[in-house]
């Protein structure tokens, strides 16, 4: 088990996750509070069923953005957000179908989500380093 951290440390690392769940945080959370639209997202990118969708897409951010938080399996709760990055990614952000200005946001834009996703496996690596246990629940900073 690592030492424990002075509080100032803690309190980085904890900023840190809550910088980098940040967007599934407020994603979930919008989805949640307008679930029509969250529908009519998983329809415009082509993916049914859409509501059965948007309710898993729902509960996978903000499940596994309180895992990461939380401590609780925090390695599996990073690498689902590392899987599901990627996943959006390729079917949110299809530059290589696009042409002109589309094309370059949308390939920042695919690149950005996979710098995120390179995050949360350092995350979830890091969280793995210290345990004996991967299954073991108690919380760690």
């Amino acid at each position: 088990m690592a030492p424990q951290l002075p509080r100032a440390m803690r309190a980085l690392h904890w900023l840190a996750l809550l910088l980098l769940c940040a967007a599934y945080l407020q994603g979930g959370l919008n989805k949640l509070l307008d679930f029509g639209s969250a529908v009519g997202e998983m329809q415009h990118f082509g993916l049914q069923p859409a509501a059965p969708l948007a309710v898993a897409v729902i509960a996978g951010e903000l499940g596994a953005a309180a895992m990461v938080l939380s401590g609780r399996l925090r390695w599996l709760g990073a690498a689902w957000l590392a899987l599901f990055t990627v996943a959006a990614s390729f079917i949110a952000n299809r530059y290589w179908e696009m042409a002109g200005v589309p094309r370059f946001m949308a390939a920042n834009a695919f690149y950005e989500h996979l710098g995120l996703a390179g995050g949360f496996l350092l995350v979830a690596w890091h969280d793995l380093e210290h345990k004996e246990d991967p299954w073991q629940h108690a919380a760690q900073a």
